[in-house]
């Protein structure tokens, strides 16, 4: 049976921004764990992850630099699902996508020939930079190097974004109602949340959780694949995914989980359950033509299919968790 929902928790307010109720949150978790018998994490038997990625206010809430419309009730639907199976989620992991002023892909690493910076959602290629459309204002020669690896990968190109999830910054932090479902989780069920930090490298975008875009840039190492936490997700004998957006970051993080499981041990990949109805894709910028790879909705429908292909699960939120 479903579990109930606490009495702090307010629907309504999974779109505000507030300071988290921590004591209210303890004092309830203490009454509902006897009340409902909800036992600690470590009595599992089944060990069960739920893996939120970049559930942050600079994704997640109306007015941040970049929201995800749909984001919202993406997470309203991910808290009823994290609420009623609080008895049987083993551990709560969430991404943090965590950045600083002068990165790649923010205003501030680009100038044109007088000087201004590219807007939001300018498409930044390598042929531009080598051009002299637009010039990197720091590290000049591993920026090209960067646009030319990106490109070659095939999955992106440079993108210029929004300044977004700066550290020290509100826009940085879990959604208050998403912390304060970790709170609550953590102390009914006696364990603790795992936060992963990612994306402070400046030379590289890092969008996956497990790995950057690029790991070495003109022969200069940064970043590498995240070996602990993938053996650490697939400790679990199921791990469900959510989180923003749809389009980029889960996506990535899917894609390396793929490859990884598809290279290590390819009975593991049912064990990922991809909730897709809490997440959303980031819209296609108004670009006429519009380049195959910036439709964002139509490449993310495009992964789902190669995820469920691969042998991953694709479910929803009001799907039950079977035995």
């Amino acid at each position: 049976m479903p579990l109930p929902l606490p009495e702090f928790y307010d629907e309504q307010c999974v779109g505000a921004l507030y300071l988290e109720r921590v004591a209210q949150v303890a004092e309830e978790a203490r009454r509902y764990a006897v009340v409902h018998g909800v036992k600690p994490a470590r009595e599992d038997r089944m060990r069960i992850a739920a893996f939120g990625i970049d559930v942050q206010v600079a994704f997640c809430l109306p007015g941040a630099s970049l929201f995800v419309p749909g984001a919202v009730d993406d997470s309203r639907r991910a808290l009823r699902w994290l609420y009623a199976n609080l008895g049987r989620l083993t551990e709560l992991v969430f991404s943090l996508d965590t950045h600083r002023v002068f990165q790649i892909f923010h205003p501030a690493w680009w100038e044109d020939a007088e000087g201004r910076p590219p807007a939001p959602l300018t498409v930044i290629t390598a042929a531009d930079v080598r051009a002299g459309k637009w010039r990197a204002t720091r590290h000049p020669e591993e920026s090209l190097a960067y646009c030319e690896q990106l490109e070659a990968l095939g999955k992106y190109v440079l993108t210029v974004w929004p300044y977004h999830a700066l550290l020290g910054g509100l826009s940085h932090a879990l959604v208050p109602a998403m912390m304060e479902a970790s709170l609550f989780h953590s102390l009914t069920r006696d364990t603790q949340t795992r936060f992963e930090v990612k994306g402070e490298e400046p030379l590289t975008e890092n969008f996956s959780v497990l790995a950057p875009e690029v790991t070495e840039v003109a022969g200069r190492k940064v970043g590498e694949f995240n070996r602990e936490l993938f053996e650490h997700l697939l400790s679990f004998d199921r791990v469900y995914v959510f989180g923003q957006a749809k389009s980029h970051c889960v996506l990535s993080t899917l894609m390396d989980l793929k490859q990884h499981i598809e290279a290590t041990d390819r009975t593991k990949m049912g064990r990922i359950h991809i909730l897709e109805d809490a997440m959303s894709p980031v819209p296609a910028p108004p670009l006429e033509p519009l380049p195959p790879a910036l439709d964002f909705p139509r490449v993310a429908d495009e992964a789902m299919r190669t995820f469920r292909e691969a042998g991953m699960k694709v479910v929803r939120t009001t799907d039950p968790i079977e035995a």
